[in-house]
């Protein structure tokens, strides 16, 4: 292991330990911790899973909503040498399987109120070691008592050297179907990630407010800088408007990391005004674009700045833009972070000069270890340099202006041809947005025997605009839309599925129509 160092973030842990150990470090309903209390449950864990036959390098898997015992155990596993899989809830009993299966999961950590995802299969898990199912809040035969199980163990650190090449933990998709795809990620990389995000203000005095689930990267990248710098962090089992507002204002929230659809929610509730935001400092948005609009309404009457990160969960490229500073490119998602580099490529993988829009790639000091037992799928996310310096595909569809600003077009397997032209639905998506009925929309290709496909525009409705029909709203949006780009039709709908990271489920959306074609859409 010569010149690997150690794992920095589990290192700042420890010393947090000793020098702060009387302030809080986790928050959640009315379950408080220190750090002084959180170290010593982190080494509890950690000893627990060693006594078990647990080994460093093994994986072990959370299927649980945010709660303190989620990010102790997470900690634990980390602290041991293991490496976590967090279980998105999102994901059908068989995709479950299928993760913890695919990922050689020793022992499974379950709440209760996810248990009946589990149920259906957690009596094959053959690979599970002896006394490997641990309750964390429930009583149930074969099945041991979290609380039980950590308080025997000891609450020394256990002698454990991880090293920056160790891994992580493995982030599967919510939307994985078929063969799972695990993101591999290792200490080295969250090392460099948190010592980055730390720049936005994360420091000893930063209280995080997380209301995404933890097993997301989105909720990780705030939740992990905040812990290694010594702060404290606020977590939420379950996100609602005036449930956030009211700890902001409680806790004297400084940071928080939000969706687009979170803030679309907030910033639209009656009471917004009613709280004392003051504290705010930094408020972060990544997962999916956040409109314009939203943006500006944002940076007027939230407290504190403002900036939203574009990447993937594999890391190479991404993107920042401080939506404060640079008022007049809130369409674009900012300019590459440090150390990033991006480049727009057309389908032969050829660099195209600045302002055409092609995908997508990056390369930084963030770049996953590969899909775990998956090189096929591994190589086929990389695009090559003529220089031979290995980029990572977003899948993304962009172009950059004069100024270094990048602005998406669209997911490239969102993308619409029609009558062998390229359709991009975000710029059919804001054409829409523009209605004043409309609240929420997503733009998706469907047969067209003339066309091949053709783009359809599904709404959904502001509270009393029920009388707007979906024929005036398509006309309005045509007459402001190109020749080519015209939608075929509006449909109006209650609602749109939505991940829980708030991703619109286009997949979803497009199934019924395509039913019966022979089509990888």
């Amino acid at each position: 292991m010569t010149g690997i160092s150690e794992s920095t973030f589990l290192r700042d842990l420890e010393s947090n330990a000793r020098v702060y150990a009387d302030r809080a470090a986790l928050i959640c309903g009315d379950e408080r911790l220190n750090w002084s209390e959180l170290d010593q449950r982190i080494n509890r864990v950690a000893n627990a899973l060693l006594s078990m036959g647990v080994k460093p390098g093994d994986t072990v898997s959370i299927l649980s909503r945010n709660s303190n015992a989620y990010v102790e155990t997470f900690l634990g596993i980390l602290r041991m040498g293991g490496c976590v899989v967090p279980l998105p809830s999102m994901a059908a009993p068989e995709a479950l399987e299928r993760m913890i299966v695919d990922s050689g999961v020793k022992v499974l950590l379950l709440a209760e109120n996810l248990s009946d995802l589990a149920a259906p299969f957690v009596d094959r898990l053959d690979g599970l070691l002896p006394g490997g199912r641990i309750a964390l809040d429930f009583d149930r035969e074969g099945w041991v008592r979290y609380g039980a199980w950590r308080d025997s163990a000891s609450d020394i650190s256990p002698d454990v050297d991880v090293r920056e090449n160790a891994l992580f933990n493995i982030i599967y998709s919510s939307g994985t179907t078929g063969v799972p795809k695990g993101i591999v990620h290792d200490h080295a990389l969250r090392d460099v990630q948190v010592e980055r995000l730390k720049r936005f203000g994360l420091d000893e005095t930063a209280i995080s407010l997380l209301s995404t689930p933890i097993y997301s990267n989105t909720t990780l990248v705030t939740l992990l800088p905040t812990l290694a710098a010594g702060g404290c962090c606020v977590l939420m089992p379950k996100f609602d408007v005036s449930g956030f507002l009211a700890l902001c204002e409680r806790e004297r929230v400084t940071h928080t990391m939000l969706v687009p659809v979170q803030y679309h929610r907030i910033m639209a509730d009656p009471d917004f005004d009613r709280y004392d935001l003051s504290s705010m400092r930094m408020k972060l948005s990544t997962s999916a674009p956040l409109r314009a609009s939203l943006k500006r309404d944002i940076a007027a009457r939230f407290p504190g700045k403002m900036v939203e990160i574009y990447g993937l969960t594999e890391g190479g490229g991404n993107t920042i833009l401080s939506v404060t500073e640079f008022p007049d490119k809130l369409g674009s998602v900012g300019r590459p972070g440090e150390g990033v580099e991006i480049r727009i490529i057309d389908e032969d993988g050829v660099e195209l000069p600045l302002g055409k829009v092609g995908e997508i790639v990056g390369r930084s000091g963030t770049m996953m270890r590969g899909y775990h037992g998956r090189p096929d799928l591994t190589e086929a996310m990389i695009w090559r340099a003529p220089d031979g310096a290995v980029f990572f595909r977003s899948g993304d569809m962009g172009r950059f202006d004069e100024d270094g600003f990048l602005f998406l077009s669209d997911r490239k397997k969102d993308m619409i041809i029609s009558g062998g032209l390229n359709i991009y639905a975000d710029d059919l998506e804001k054409a829409l947005l523009e209605h004043e009925a409309v609240d929420d929309v997503a733009v998706i290709g469907v047969p067209s025997d003339q066309w091949g496909e053709t783009p359809v525009g599904l709404v959904v409705l502001k509270p009393g605009m029920g009388d707007v029909s979906a024929e005036v709203i398509c006309d309005w949006a045509n007459e402001r839309l190109g020749k080519s780009q015209r939608l075929s039709c509006v449909e109006i709908r209650e609602s749109l599925p939505r991940s829980s990271i708030g991703k619109i489920l286009k997949r979803e959306l497009r199934a019924p129509y395509w039913e019966g074609f022979d089509t990888n859409n």
